[in-house]
């Protein structure tokens, strides 16, 4: 009679077990790593190289490999944390910016390997999951068994929205964009034209050639300031509407949030400037949230804007989030610190000023600032930026508005108000 077989032990099997889990996480990982390097160094935005994304690029690459090198020395609940994390955001950031532009405009570029992204996520998601499943404890009470449960789950939850979400939506400020040209709807002729940023980015537009010597930039972007620039145009002003980086026809990475928008405006300033229909001392802005918030630092730091309106400005980094009242009480700020550092390091860009620091250098150019009383977190803020300013300055609230609706909620008062700024501003003494 053969001798039997001996089982395998319940060790030798618990190490079989992670070990397979071990080559899914590695599969699920490798794959996030490609994207990585295709995304930054291989296929990078038109008008930027593998150099301007070092950040971008070398961080992940050594938060990945460092996830490699412990994974397997671990206990099971935090190897399974490193899967669930690594999961959510690779899903999230498959599908926020490659699954987006996909839908949009159809696949390209690094957007094959972003699409990977997707299932590498449900994997490793999967492969946290079971490994708690698989390692859940059930030798102790079931009091204390489903107490624990309960605390890790709390303790869970707050990482999770404030450290894992805030790094997830970083990527997402960094990588998306608007990437098709809206259709013109500005009432009067304009032309098509193009400016080049001073690290090297060509950006497009539309301009409405001014007909008294005045001329607007409506920002951000070819779509929300339409209103606005139709508006402009009909008293006579010259209006300039462009994508701004990595949006519609635009060259560059986007950022949501707008950090190193300022030179995109200084090249459109410039743009402005050696045009034969516009005075150079002439030359405004009127910005809606991102573009309001852009428009006041481009102001501080360059005198080609002449007079400037800002509707819905608040917050762009942790500098302003800490000037909100109560903020440090609540679970905002832990989250815009979390958020600020990711987006630096997804954008290669350190934020910008507070803007708060810099408003007091716009005068004696005027500044309008506008905000709503059911506007977005932090739009509160334009009166702490009012305070800030020197003279001229003027504040309105409009308390039934939305986020940058006062054109909507009251069209004539805002025509009236904002025209006669920058007759003011731009065509005294004409």
């Amino acid at each position: 009679m053969d001798a039997a077989v001996p089982s395998a032990s319940a060790g030798e099997r618990g190490l079989a077990a992670v070990g397979r889990e071990y080559a899914l996480v590695l599969a699920g990982l490798g794959v996030i790593a490609l994207h990585v390097v295709d995304d930054n160094f291989l296929q990078p935005q038109p008008g930027t190289s593998a150099g301007d994304h070092l950040v971008s690029g070398l961080v992940p690459l050594a938060v990945l490999a460092l996830a490699v090198a412990v994974y397997a020395r671990v206990r099971a609940g935090l190897r399974a944390t490193i899967a669930l994390t690594f999961g959510f955001l690779a899903t999230v950031g498959g599908a926020v910016e490659a699954g987006y532009y996909t839908v949009k405009i159809g696949p390209s570029g690094d957007d094959y390997t972003g699409l990977l992204m997707i299932p590498a996520g449900v994997l490793l998601l999967s492969v946290g999951v079971w490994t708690l499943w698989r390692t859940r404890r059930l030798d102790d009470s079931r009091r204390w068994r489903y107490l624990r449960r309960f605390l890790i789950g709390v303790g869970s939850f707050v990482v999770f929205f404030e450290l894992v979400l805030p790094i997830a939506l970083s990527y997402g400020y960094a990588h998306t964009a608007r990437p098709i040209v809206p259709a013109a709807d500005l009432g009067v002729p304009y032309e098509d034209v193009t400016f080049t940023t001073s690290d090297g980015l060509e950006l497009t537009g539309w301009y409405i050639p001014s007909k008294n010597g005045a001329t607007v930039i409506a920002f951000p972007g070819r779509k929300g300031p339409q209103r606005q620039a139709r508006m402009l145009a009909r008293h006579g002003y010259g209006v300039l509407l462009f994508d701004r980086r990595g949006e519609g026809e635009s060259e560059g990475d986007p950022n949501a949030l707008g950090w190193a928008g300022d030179r995109d405006l200084k090249a459109a300033i410039a743009y402005l400037q050696s045009r034969p229909d516009v005075d150079p001392d002439r030359i405004g802005g009127i910005g809606l949230s991102v573009g309001g918030e852009l428009l006041l630092e481009t102001a501080a730091e360059s005198d080609g804007l002449k007079a400037v309106v800002s509707e819905g400005a608040g917050i762009r980094s942790a500098r302003e989030a800490l000037l909100v009242p109560g903020t440090a009480e609540t679970l905002q700020l832990p989250v815009w610190l979390v958020s600020t550092a990711a987006t630096a390091v997804f954008s290669n860009h350190l934020p910008p000023p507070n803007l708060k620091d810099l408003v007091g250098r716009i005068a004696p150019r005027p500044v309008f600032l506008i905000y709503a009383g059911h506007g977005q977190g932090g739009e509160e803020l334009s009166a702490d930026f009012y305070e800030a300013a020197g003279e001229p300055k003027t504040l309105w609230e409009i308390p039934e508005a939305g986020h940058t609706g006062g054109i909507d909620t009251r069209p004539e008062e805002y025509e009236q108000r904002v025209v006669a700024f920058f007759d003011d501003a731009l065509l005294e003494g004409r």
